[in-house]
């Protein structure tokens, strides 16, 4: 059962490997890999957080604000991106077992996507996000992007 202090793993600074493809739709279209850095702070004594992801590689950042919801026990979490200054629609969901699944309901190039987030392989020193994309309500989905955290000093790779 999901609890206000999911996401405690998360505070503080973090070097990020990503992987995303070129075509977030086209499970075939090739990768790009890219460093970023990423810190997060907690809020509401840990019922909620916010980090920013500086990506020097796209030319942009991204913010995140995690809320967790005290009645259904779940978590929101709302992105946005430095390159539009809008906030995209929430994935919700919780973790279970060391493993957190978030789903909502999106657009991208102008068609209507069902967005999934998995956070997994949760340690005081590292965790994996992956975002997928499906056309299909579910049915099939494309990973279309990944993102290894590694604590810096950790990492003995400085982010690019």
């Amino acid at each position: 059962m999901s609890s206000p202090h999911d996401f405690d793993f998360l505070h503080g600074e973090w070097t990020v490997r990503n992987r995303r493809r070129a075509d977030f739709l086209d499970p075939d279209s090739g990768w790009e890999e890219f460093w970023a850095t990423s810190r997060c702070l907690p809020l509401f004594d840990g019922a909620a957080n916010v980090d920013e992801i500086d990506m020097p590689h796209l030319g942009s950042k991204g913010l995140t604000l995690r809320l967790f919801d005290q009645e259904s026990r779940q978590w929101s979490l709302n992105w946005s991106s430095s390159r539009s200054g809008k906030l995209f629609p929430p994935v919700v969901g919780r973790f279970e077992g060391g493993r957190g699944e978030f789903h909502g309901d999106d657009t991208h190039d102008g068609k209507d996507v069902r967005v999934r987030f998995v956070w997994s392989g949760v340690r005081p020193t590292a965790a994996r996000w992956e975002q997928a994309f499906s056309v299909d309500g579910g049915e099939t989905w494309v990973t279309n992007w990944t993102m290894e955290f590694t604590r810096p000093a950790a990492c003995g790779t400085p982010a690019r």
